[in-house]
């Protein structure tokens, strides 16, 4: 870990390249709500479906604390990313938020967040050690904690258990050979059945194929890529491999039409995704199907149970008014009852250990693969261009499927693109002291 000397040095002229960039913003903020319209009020911007059940469980938190009347603003998932920046450049950023794990390191370059681990080691409530391990990482920047995990999400395999049974498999692959034999005699394209579907415009397939690897995705401290590695190459090998041999279509989401609908016709064998399908298949397959189908650990080259950690934390902003009160919403948001009531709500899975051992998760066998994985899933590159980088590592994935450029050529194209991305980060963190003045 680098000293909180140099870490403060390091972050003044990352939020001085950045402001260019939200200063663009500016002309957007009459869309923006300041936490300074309610004096009184707390507020709590959330993402997508999430603000919907954090309103069915804050009536019993305000009950408890009269005096903290909470404002929640949910935030479409399309324009979440846009609009905090936007309420950064403006001064004009609520009390807490959501924020996806791979937003977290951009605003913490920004100066924008409040340290937690005061509070954390002074909470009844909040127990490092009760959390999954690789999701708290997550919240972890140069060794000070910005964000409390609040849900997780890991990719692992969707599976007909009727279609591999037929197919002489009495169980789910465990590693990658026992999957792509199971892949081979699962695929007939004649008959439009793949064994797999990849969506091609999605990267957390492949990103979750490589995070498998012993070899870090970037190197030299995020200066420089490291998608030469012969780790990469070999995930993504399998990967191309996967569509060259016919195994997967070579298609968009947009493409592949009603992907549940799909899984139950027996188009596809297997589907890699997250948590969230567990009640999606459960309500669009029909009852009779319901036995049909399972979760199981993504296999691995060697050995399966190792995915991305994903998910999403509650963080404070500095600029907040009302810290303790966000604390309090935190730690009630953190109880494992509560968690347990957050899953029920809306299908999220709890960071916590202590809130799997009861409710409807305890006993559910399509989420027993999801937290054995999430004991070892690992994070992503804690770097603020991470988004961009895992795009264009998506597009130039593309091009190997398609033929346009081999394993080799891909992995340099890759690594040439994100060290073009990655050039301002190496010149702050090798020039700090003239970075730092000229962002004064």
């Amino acid at each position: 870990m680098n000293p909180a000397a140099a870490v403060h040095m390091r972050r003044r002229p990352v939020r001085g390249m950045l402001m260019a960039c939200l200063l663009t913003c500016l002309t957007l903020l009459g869309g923006c709500t300041s936490s300074s319209s309610d004096d009184n009020a707390l507020t709590f911007w959330t993402v997508g479906r999430e603000g919907e059940a954090i309103l069915k469980l804050l009536p019993a938190f305000e009950r408890a604390h009269p005096d903290i009347h909470v404002k929640v603003q949910q935030l479409p998932l399309s324009a979440a990313h846009q609009k905090l920046l936007t309420a950064f450049a403006g001064g004009s950023t609520p009390d807490l938020s959501q924020l996806g794990n791979t937003w977290l390191p951009e605003m913490v370059a920004l100066n924008a967040l409040e340290p937690l681990q005061p509070r954390v080691d002074h909470s009844a409530v909040i127990k490092q050690g009760d959390y999954f391990a690789s999701i708290w990482a997550t919240n972890v920047i140069d060794g000070a904690l910005y964000g409390v995990p609040w849900y997780v999400d890991t990719r692992l395999l969707f599976y007909r258990t009727d279609l591999l049974k037929q197919a002489g498999f009495d169980a789910p692959p465990r590693n990658w050979a026992e999957w792509r034999r199971m892949l081979a005699t699962l695929s007939n394209p004649q008959r439009h059945t793949w064994g797999i579907l990849l969506p091609t415009n999605e990267y957390e397939q492949l990103m979750s194929l490589a995070l498998q690897q012993d070899e870090p995705l970037l190197r030299d401290g995020g200066r420089y890529g490291n998608f030469e590695s012969a780790g990469f190459k070999r995930a993504l090998e399998f990967y191309v491999d996967t569509f060259k041999l016919h195994q997967a279509p070579a298609i968009t989401n947009v493409e592949a039409g009603n992907p549940w609908s799909e899984f139950g016709h027996g188009v596809y064998a297997f589907y890699l995704s997250g948590p969230w399908n567990i009640g999606e298949f459960r309500s669009r397959l029909p009852a009779a199907q319901q036995d049909d189908w399972s979760t199981a650990p993504l296999p691995g080259p060697t050995t399966a149970g190792i995915g991305s950690a994903g998910g999403s934390s509650l963080v404070i902003f500095r600029s907040s008014r009302h810290k303790e009160a966000a604390w309090t919403l935190i730690e009630y948001l953190s109880q494992p009852d509560v968690q347990q009531r957050f899953y029920d709500l809306l299908g999220d899975m709890p960071p916590r250990r202590s809130s799997w051992a009861g409710g409807a998760l305890r006993d559910d066998p399509k989420a027993r693969a999801f937290r054995e994985q999430l004991e070892n899933a690992r994070p992503t590159p804690a770097v603020p261009e991470w988004e961009r980088i895992a795009t264009e590592m998506q597009l130039v994935a593309a091009q190997a499927i398609a033929g346009q450029l081999t394993i080799d050529q891909a992995a340099v194209e890759i690594d040439h693109r994100v060290d073009r991305i990655l050039e301002k980060r190496r010149w702050v963190l090798d020039h700090p002291q003239a970075a730092s003045g000229s962002a004064r």
